[in-house]
């Protein structure tokens, strides 16, 4: 059609009155259609035939020429229904059967030559359509706008889906969706599909609708091809999931899975719609995650057990980003994975062996008495066996913890619940072992004795970091603080402690994680240590001003302990007796009197048991420096007055230096027994020191050391079984006080309290330190009742009023 550029000239004077008959003008106008379609548009004049259709119009002809192109339409696409599109109509869609060719190249090749048939109709349609708009622009213009009702176009694109995709006798539509969704199955099963040929027919159906108002939801690629698309998607990946779960282990399911959403979100934007990804992204979520991806976690011998014990991080992150596509919660992963990770954290737990103290069986003859050391001896000996045990469980702990800390970082994406999940995992294995407080303060004190040498600053505070996380686990923090003061007095007082600036820094993070209430006496210990210090040089410089109670052999070092500070119990001198040579007497009396001079109201009680001191001795002609307890040192000098040669028994050791038999035990089994530090003899020579053992000095002794360190058996060492009864009983009494601190507090403030709140009230403010027994709760308000701190209030007996 020849189209000018210029301006369309108005109709010249006296059109108006001009007579227009209608079916000769239409007749010229048909037939100028006619040729478009036909293809012959080209030597059509785009003035004449517009001005033709003008004329109708302007002459209140419109309805009939709308009617006329409507109907001229209409019949063309009949047409081309039968001529066209039916000879490349799939012969199995026409006879209802649904699969319409056995061989994948069959199917692939008749189909594509159908959509290909379909695809140049379309545009054939578009294009003459568009033609025709330009030629019937005034008829839009006026007439269809005037009487509201759809433009020529949009109502010859509903005459294509009414005789060509909705064709009454060849069902073209149902035809074209079966096809697209059949060359989609073959895509799937790995065939190889004319992609740009299914989306120019995806572009024919998305751009029809259902009524001529053009809606969005209303598009037939919505309401015809994509419900259909979609059933036919479950159907194809329920039976998928249930082959997969048959012949696949977890991790190959896991790449199918993921490979099959990249799938499907390229086909939605490449192939087929967008308006799609979300529902097919659904359906592939449904079948094949959401219904099979708990049996795909716990297949045998690949699941997520298998996954999170042979750190199968690229897997493990397949399950995280699936699961998290049907459940942003993670519920089934948190679940399971914490599952595994405290029957892990159990089973470190119980292969832990706690060996049980035996007492010797009197085989030998030795009698009731050598039973008694033997059972001493090996308790001594299972505690020390222990403390390499509670070595062993926190590193086994803490790699346990890196290994899920890894997973947790390169896997699950730092997700902030899963992490969660793992702190409450990890609380309830490590608070499921009831030496778990005393086994951290062990390892703590095993770094901080000698754990740090030849680290750097920023490798300690890793190390301290560590320790600190498996203290933020522990419930019972009270039991923890016990042993952890009882450690750190032994580091102190015996100055075993590698770093004093390593000390506070561990203090100073105990300090930032539950408060100054926890770390209280812990400070104050190194204030007792500063203290100590200076009152010990003032002490020496008034000794030497003066000789009266001094012995210029004695140089003596005093440590003064606030008895609430360190753990040294209520009454030192009748807990632990010794009986001190003169010269030690004569000094220790000397302090006491210069301490209690200055310090009026106080009472000193001396602590043998924790102390040292630095002998000097003289072997083969070579003088050494013997560094030992305050025990060790008594019991030296009871054998400094003694013929050589001459020999003392276990009872007369006893008997001259009043040392506990326990104790008694430990230090002669440092002097005799451990070979590089044998200064005495023992006889008859064993590993073990009985009652009736005899000793004496060994004059054959040599070392090539002059400072020699004699440690005693178990200067740190776990709890025996008894000192744990012990503990645990100190542990209920400090409980039960601190509970009846707070119910009277709580009490103090509200004066008047139901006892559910009461009760919670305590629980609450507890909760930090530990967490109380409801019974313990429930003996303490009687108790405080009984002593009149409380009563119930008159007429309601759940709630309790203060006394005051």
């Amino acid at each position: 059609m020849n189209r000018s550029r210029g301006k369309i000239r108005p109709p010249r004077r006296g059109l108006a009155t001009d007579h227009v008959d209608f079916d000769e003008y239409w007749e010229v106008l048909a037939q100028s259609l006619r040729e478009i379609y036909a293809k012959n548009a080209s030597h059509l004049s785009f003035e004449e035939v517009y001005r033709n259709a003008y004329k109708l119009v302007l002459k209140k002809h419109g309805d009939r020429l709308y009617g006329n192109v409507k109907k001229l339409v209409g019949e063309h696409l009949q047409t081309v229904a039968v001529e066209d599109v039916k000879p490349l109509l799939p012969s199995s869609i026409v006879t209802g059967d649904v699969s319409f060719g056995t061989a994948t190249t069959e199917r692939r090749t008749v189909g594509t030559k159908f959509l290909e048939r379909l695809k140049f109709v379309w545009e054939d349609h578009q294009l003459c359509m568009g033609m025709m708009k330009e030629v019937l622009m005034y008829m839009d213009r006026v007439f269809c706008a005037d009487h509201k009702i759809p433009s020529i176009y949009v109502a010859c694109m509903g005459l294509f889906r009414d005789h060509i995709l909705r064709h009454p006798e060849y069902n073209i539509g149902n035809a074209l969706n079966s096809v697209i969704i059949d060359q989609v199955r073959m895509e799937r099963d790995g065939d190889i599909i004319n992609r740009a040929t299914i989306r120019a027919c995806v572009y024919m159906l998305e751009g029809l609708y259902e009524t001529e108002e053009e809606h969005e939801n209303q598009k037939v690629y919505l309401t015809s091809f994509e419900k259909n698309f979609i059933s036919a998607s479950e159907v194809f990946y329920q039976k998928e999931g249930e082959q997969l779960l048959r012949d696949c282990d977890a991790a190959t399911y896991l790449r199918k899975v993921d490979k099959r959403l990249k799938e499907e979100y390229s086909r939605c934007h490449d192939t087929l719609s967008v308006l799609t990804e979300p529902k097919i992204m659904r359906v592939v979520d449904q079948k094949l995650i959401e219904a099979n991806i708990n049996d795909v976690m716990e297949m045998e011998g690949s699941g997520l057990r298998f996954m999170l014990d042979n750190d199968r991080y690229e897997d493990l992150k397949l399950v995280y980003e699936l699961i998290s596509r049907v459940d942003s919660e993670k519920r089934s992963l948190k679940k399971k994975m914490c599952a595994r990770l405290v029957t892990m954290g159990k089973e470190i737990n119980r292969t832990i062996s706690t060996p049980q103290a035996s007492t010797a069986s009197g085989a030998d003859g030795t009698g009731d008495s050598s039973k008694s050391s033997a059972a001493v001896v090996s308790e001594e000996r299972v505690a020390n066996n222990i403390t390499l045990v509670a070595i062993r469980w926190v590193d086994e702990v803490l790699a346990l913890k890196d290994k899920y800390e890894n997973i947790w970082e390169r896997s699950f994406d730092k997700d902030k619940g899963i992490q969660a999940a793992m702190t409450r995992a990890f609380t309830d294995f490590i608070n499921d072992f009831d030496r778990s407080p005393e086994f951290i303060s062990l390892f703590i004190d095993e770094n901080l004795r000698k754990g740090l040498k030849g680290k750097t600053e920023s490798e300690v505070d890793a190390v301290l970091d560590k320790a600190l996380t498996l203290f933020r686990y522990i419930t019972d923090k009270d039991v923890f603080e016990r042993y952890y003061k009882k450690h750190l007095s032994r580091r102190l007082l015996m100055n075993r402690s590698v770093s004093h600036d390593a000390e506070k820094q561990m203090i100073g993070k105990f300090k930032m994680e539950v408060g100054f209430a926890f770390t209280g006496k812990f400070e104050g210990m190194f204030k007792d240590m500063n203290i100590s210090e200076e009152m010990t040089s003032e002490f020496k410089r008034a000794s030497q001003e003066s000789d009266s109670n001094y012995k210029k052999g004695v140089e003596l070092s005093v440590q003064i302990l606030t008895s609430t500070f360190w753990p040294v119990g209520g009454g030192g001198t009748n807990d632990h007796p010794c009986v001190y040579p003169p010269e030690i007497r004569a000094a220790r009396d000397s302090f006491t009197k210069y301490y209690l001079d200055r310090h009026s109201g106080r009472r000193l009680d001396w602590r043998p048991d924790m102390g040292t001191a630095d002998i000097r001795a003289t072997f083969k002609g070579k003088r050494h420096e013997l560094s030992v307890t305050t025990y060790g040192m008594v019991i030296l000098m009871a054998f400094s007055e003694l013929n050589p040669g001459d020999v003392l028994s276990f009872e007369e050791i006893h008997t001259i230096t009043s040392i506990p038999e326990q104790d008694l035990v430990r230090n002669l089994q440092a002097l005799a027994v451990a070979p590089k530090t044998r200064v005495l003899i023992k006889k008859p020579m064993s590993r073990d020191v009985r009652l009736t053992d005899v000793f004496a000095i060994n004059e054959e002794f040599s070392s090539k050391f002059m400072r020699i360190r004699i440690g005693v058996v178990a200067t740190n060492r776990a709890e025996t079984e008894q000192e744990r009864k012990d503990t645990d009983e100190k542990t209920e009494r400090y409980r039960g006080a601190t509970i009846e601190a707070a119910l009277v507090r709580i009490m103090k403030q509200r004066k008047l309290i139901s006892h559910t709140e009461l009760v919670n009230e305590v629980l609450t403010q507890m909760g930090s330190r530990f967490n109380p027994d409801l019974t313990m709760v429930k003996k303490r308000i009687e108790s405080l009742m009984e002593r009149e701190y409380m009563e119930r209030a008159e007429g309601e007996r759940q709630v309790y009023r203060y006394i005051y």
